[in-house]
């Protein structure tokens, strides 16, 4: 399988948007932290690598914990001091801090890598601060909470050096790459349409802002809010309802396509849509859709052909009929799993319940699959510690992977900001990649390029 595919044709866009470069630095309020020279070597096979860890709740409580299972962490960051106090105990000797920002700078010759574990608006910073010091870097799904993110993400990787991964553990797992390998090898011919849904959202969205309400004495607001504009504390934000509000997170397709999506990204080169379009339940530009249904348009790629791709969330699915003909698949395919994706080529059509393709997939025809070869995982951060240590770039590294597959995957939410009408198709997004601009819908330019606010702001260079 080939493990790793060239960004060469996104040439980056100069406009002005929130960004850095590999030569830039984070400017934050009260926190300068100055770029390296050039990036850190690799860490030997029986060096310890020293980790700090951004963002110790919830996801990043596992995440954390495989840091400390491949080395020494040596700081953790979080905005809640009980998440801090809970690491302390975790994590012997680490320093502790409620902004990651002093973390960095203070930390700086002291660490080796980084992982990022935070609501989704602040992942850039915290992430490019990092790459830009020399160090490893991991970053939890979505990569980032923009499109423009994404591809800076990708360019400070590339240019730093630095080993990185993105956490979409799916990526490292043998039946998806099976099942990608399956499908590109044309054993379903030439693939023209897809079907992909998940059960997300679990939490809120569709409603407005939730009262507000005195902040809780271990939470540092100011530091949660990060590049997002100021608004007053409410229970619903932290630690986990957050995904569901423009401002901070991705709604259902960023917390789960890259996953979801995943599998069919990598069988077939998914990248670059031409065209997105959207109905959904309708919005009020607070909170994302309870429900959406998304259309992508890829066009023709090498020797893949021209294909659609149809994203489904909020309980939508798929037409039954589509799955017609399954043998012993029984009425409803829906009741063995409330996610997965239907690949419908000229030959043959696959389906793989599940958002990891965890149970395998099932042909239309009812054959027994032809047996492929693929590159096993020795772990999804497994993958990424190897890395760091002078082996290949982790499958889901940044330039290579999960940049491009984050991008696909939030080009889908132009489409559902433009179709804020409950129920009416909302206009179809005319996508330029290279200049990373929506031709026809200048409307959308602040979810490509969100701004930032004073003090948050990752600039290209540090006078900028």
């Amino acid at each position: 399988m080939n493990r790793r595919r060239s960004r060469a044709s996104l040439a980056p866009s100069r406009r002005d948007f929130l960004a850095a470069s590999a030569a830039g630095a984070a400017v934050s309020a009260g926190y300068f932290v100055a770029p390296e020279v050039r990036a850190q070597g690799t860490k030997g096979a029986n060096d310890e690598i020293r980790f700090a860890c951004v963002g110790v709740g919830g996801k990043g409580q596992s995440d954390s914990a495989d840091a400390g299972r491949s080395g020494k962490v040596v700081a953790v960051a979080d905005v809640d001091s009980n998440q801090l106090k809970r690491a302390e105990g975790a994590f012997e000797g680490a320093k502790t801090y409620t902004d990651f920002r002093k973390m960095l700078d203070e930390m700086r010759k002291e660490i080796d890598a980084v992982t990022v574990s935070t609501p989704d608006h602040t992942h850039v910073m915290a992430a490019v601060t990092a790459m830009n010091l020399g160090k490893a870097c991991f970053c939890q799904k979505p990569l980032t909470k923009s499109i423009a993110e994404a591809r800076l993400m990708g360019e400070i990787a590339r240019s730093q050096k630095v080993a990185t991964q993105m956490g979409n553990q799916g990526t490292a797992t043998n039946s998806l790459r099976q099942t990608a390998a399956f499908i590109k090898g044309g054993n379903l011919g030439k693939v023209k349409e897809l079907h992909v849904w998940t059960n997300r959202p679990v939490w809120a969205q569709g409603g407005g802002r939730p009262p507000e309400a005195p902040v809780p004495e271990n939470l540092n607001w100011d530091v949660w809010l990060g590049p997002a504009p100021v608004r007053p504390y409410a229970p619903g934000y932290h630690p986990f309802a957050w995904r569901g509000f423009w401002d901070f997170g991705t709604g259902a397709l960023g917390d789960m396509a890259c996953h979801t999506f995943n599998m069919p990204f990598m069988a077939l080169n998914l990248r670059d849509p031409s065209s997105v379009q959207a109905i959904s339940s309708g919005h009020n530009k607070e909170t994302y859709p309870k429900w959406s249904i998304i259309d992508f348009e890829f066009p023709k790629l090498g020797d893949r052909e021209a294909v659609k791709v149809k994203w489904y969330d909020g309980g939508k699915l798929p037409d039954q009929s589509l799955f017609g003909g399954y043998k012993g698949e029984g009425d409803d395919p829906f009741k063995t799993a409330s996610s997965g994706i239907l690949v419908i080529g000229d030959k043959d059509t696959l389906y793989a319940p599940g958002d990891y393709c965890e149970n395998g997939f099932k042909l239309k025809s009812g054959a027994a699959p032809a047996a492929v070869e693929f590159t096993q995982s020795p772990g999804h951060f497994e993958e990424w510690v190897n890395a760091i240590r002078g082996g290949p770039q982790a499958v889901s590294n940044f330039p290579d992977y999960s940049g491009p597959l984050t991008e696909t995957i939030l080009l889908g939410n132009l489409a559902v900001w433009a179709a804020e009408s409950a129920e009416q198709p909302g206009k179809k997004i005319a996508w330029d990649a290279a200049k990373m601009v929506a031709t026809n819908a200048p409307e959308v330019d602040h979810v490509i390029r969100p701004p930032a606010r004073e003090g948050w702001r990752v600039l290209r260079s540090a006078g900028a």
